[in-house]
């Protein structure tokens, strides 16, 4: 109609019916809008309104645009029609009545219903993004948590393994300062005892580790209230602690503290050049620090009791030693106060002896019979050679027990020797020769009666081991400032299995009632007291060699 064609300037789409339902008019924006629009029946049911009615008799009436003709108002309403491709177009729907006509005005919001399904579909993406990083965060933290449970778990595993291999306390220490260092990277770690002073550091891991053990520590004030409330620390500082000097940068330092029950034994101090937020690894470093402190406490306990066991044993073994050496000195005063004894009771018949000897050789001399002279100048000198040999062997005896020189004194080794080998004579004269190496000997200092001891037992018991006839071989010499005496035997020798045996006291190869076993012991002991050693050789069957070295001075 001519007096509605106004409405072609209308950038929306405009359509009108009559009362009938039937369309009068249609401007160009609804042509080209809906242009697949044929009638209005088939229109109608490709549009849907944003409200349905409850109540209608007849089906049709559920078609929305129908409601424009039953409601006699006017209308606004948000419709969707849907083209022949299946895409939707929204519309802000004004429905007006004139008289016997319906206008129906389509304002195409087609762009922004989408653009608001966009948006809510963008804030949707969001809040589902905002999830997905919430989620996201929290299975890093639960793998951060995890990890940090596995690494707890791994290190105290270590710890743990350590301490139950090993009771020793160094061992521990340096074990847990490389695990700890490992695991924090840390270049330099090391453990310091708690002492008046402050820390004294007593194991460490790292670079210049050496330069580090027994340099004493100290920490400012607020770090100490920090360790005596048994906190974990760890801040960038610029010094390590208040005597060293000061970094170029800071660096991140750790200081764990080792406790047992309420005793501060220590810290170890681990140093790192990364910095780290220790916060979720602070129960790690507390339960290696409670693993630690027992494990140190129960070493030290161990090692005082091992060092009490250590004390007792040496105790004992002085002990034995000065039961060894008051035996000897008691067997050394009970001969010598026989040899006393000896001397006086031979003393007393051997001068009148001599006397009488002196004066049968004057009146020898007054006998004229020349065969009778010269038969009792025979029986006088054999006599006189008697005496003198018997007077020899008491002062030898008189030398050799020597109780009034516990003193060190100077003395010729080669004498003493060979002082020794006339009081045993009777031992070697049918058994061994004796043949002697002897160089040319400084005066030692020494304790004479004492050594003469040692040669006596190993002469005698290279005697006992020559079972027919043999030879003894005695060299002197002096060496790198040591005195050396090699006496040497071609006997039965020692068995192999007993060699580690013959200087302990009680041990002895011989028959039952010929030895105590307490020689060698005892040689053994005076030996050390003139700090000098004694070996032995032997092969079973071939003979055996001992050697005493002294130092000169």
């Amino acid at each position: 109609m001519e007096k509605f064609k106004f409405f072609n300037k209308f950038k929306d789409a405009v359509i009108i019916t009559n009362q009938q339902k039937e369309v009068v008019f249609v401007n160009n924006s609804f042509k080209r809008i809906f242009y697949d629009y044929t009638d209005f029946s088939r229109f109608s049911h490709k549009l849907n309104f944003d409200f349905i009615p409850f109540e209608v008799e007849n089906a049709l009436d559920f078609l929305p645009i129908n409601q424009l003709f039953t409601i006699h108002e006017n209308l606004s309403a948000l419709v969707s029609y849907q083209q022949s491709s299946g895409n939707l177009l929204y519309f802000d729907l004004s429905s007006y009545r004139k008289n016997k006509y319906i206008i129906m005005i389509f304002s195409d919001v087609t762009a922004q219903i989408n653009l608001e399904k966009v948006l809510n579909d963008k804030t949707n993406l969001e809040e589902k993004y905002n999830d997905v990083i919430k989620e996201v965060e929290k299975l890093r933290m639960t793998a951060r948590t995890n990890q940090t449970q596995a690494v707890k778990m791994t290190l105290i595993n270590k710890i743990s393994n350590i301490i139950r291999e090993s009771i020793d306390s160094k061992k521990i220490l340096n074990s847990a300062l490389k695990e700890l260092a490992t695991v924090f990277g840390a270049f330099r770690a090391y453990y310091a005892s708690n002492i008046t002073e402050g820390f004294k550091i007593e194991h460490a891991f790292g670079k210049e580790k050496k330069d580090f053990i027994g340099k004493l520590v100290t920490f400012d004030s607020k770090v100490f209230n920090d360790l005596s409330n048994k906190k974990t620390i760890s801040a960038m500082v610029l010094r390590e602690f208040n005597e060293a000097e000061l970094f170029d940068t800071p660096l991140m330092r750790v200081i764990l503290p080792i406790y047992h029950l309420s005793n501060l034994l220590g810290v170890i101090v681990l140093l790192s050049y990364q910095k780290r937020d220790m916060t979720d690894e602070i129960d790690i470093l507390e339960s290696v620090s409670a693993q630690i402190g027992n494990a140190v406490a129960q070493a030290k306990l161990y090692e005082d009791n091992l060092k009490t066991v250590e004390e007792l044993q040496k105790t004992l073994k002085e002990l034995k030693d000065t039961q060894l050496q008051l035996i000897n000195a008691e067997k050394m005063a009970s001969l010598g106060q026989l040899v006393a004894g000896i001397a006086h009771e031979i003393n007393t018949p051997f001068a009148s002896i001599k006397s009488n000897n002196a004066i049968m050789t004057k009146l020898i001399a007054k006998i004229e019979n020349i065969d009778l002279k010269e038969m009792f100048s025979e029986i006088n000198s054999v006599d006189n050679e008697a005496v003198q040999r018997v007077l020899n062997l008491v002062t030898s005896l008189k030398k050799f027990v020597r109780l009034d020189e516990a003193e060190l004194q100077e003395a010729d080794i080669n004498k003493e020797i060979d002082l020794t080998l006339a009081l045993i004579h009777h031992e070697t004269k049918n058994k061994a020769q004796i043949i002697k190496h002897y160089s040319q000997l400084p005066m030692i200092k020494c304790y004479p009666n004492k050594l003469n001891q040692v040669f006596m037992n190993i002469l005698v018991n290279a005697c006992h081991a020559i079972k027919t006839k043999g030879k003894i071989e005695i060299t002197t010499k002096v060496e790198q400032n040591n005195l050396v005496v090699s006496i040497k035997d071609n006997g039965e020798g020692i068995k192999k299995e007993y060699l580690d045996k013959i200087f302990n006291e009680g041990f002895t190869t011989k028959s039952s009632g010929l030895g105590t076993g307490l020689g060698l012991a005892i040689s053994q002991k005076i030996i050390d007291s003139h700090h000098g050693k004694i070996h032995v050789q032997s092969e079973f069957g071939h003979g055996t060699e001992f050697e005493i070295i002294i130092p000169i001075s």
